[in-house]
């Protein structure tokens, strides 16, 4: 599954104002919402957070991969948010996270649920991808930035 079928410009914050991880959480969600996509933001965030409760998603450099299921979704979605100022997220090496990928899947999709963490992850791992991702201008150009990434790597 390529990323462009889950991840719609609609779904980008460009601009994220939350200070802590629950904040987060909930204006990522609310983004999705915003996007079109019907969810019942109170459900979907307990679902992150007792995911979270497991160990944070918070892997470092700067970037947190919250990700859940729920039976209310029939499609695998995924949102991405930046935060210039940083936030809060408990990240395992301590520091604030600037760039969010959040994934949300049906409770059936664990294979295509699993994959698309391990391409992002891998995507991440590049510090010019997450560097690009830090200094563009627009939503625009963050959804270019993360869909011509994918094709150049090949994941």
């Amino acid at each position: 599954m390529e990323l462009n079928q889950i991840l719609k410009l609609e779904f980008i914050n460009a601009d994220l104002s939350a200070k802590n991880k629950d904040e987060a959480l909930l204006e990522m969600v609310n983004t999705i919402i915003h996007g079109g996509i019907k969810l019942d933001n109170s459900r979907i965030v307990e679902i992150l957070k007792q995911r979270e409760n497991l160990g944070s998603t918070g892997i470092g450099e700067g970037v947190a991969i919250p990700h859940g299921k729920a039976a209310s979704l029939h499609d695998i979605v995924m949102a991405f948010g930046r935060s210039t100022k940083g936030i809060a997220f408990d990240s395992l090496d301590g520091k604030a996270v600037h760039l969010i990928f959040l994934l949300l899947a049906p409770e059936n999709s664990a294979g295509q649920h699993l994959k698309i963490l391990a391409k992002i992850s891998k995507m991440l791992k590049e510090a010019d991808f997450r560097q690009k991702l830090l200094n563009a201008a627009s939503q625009s150009d963050l959804y270019k930035i993360i869909i011509e990434r994918e094709n150049i790597c090949g994941v």
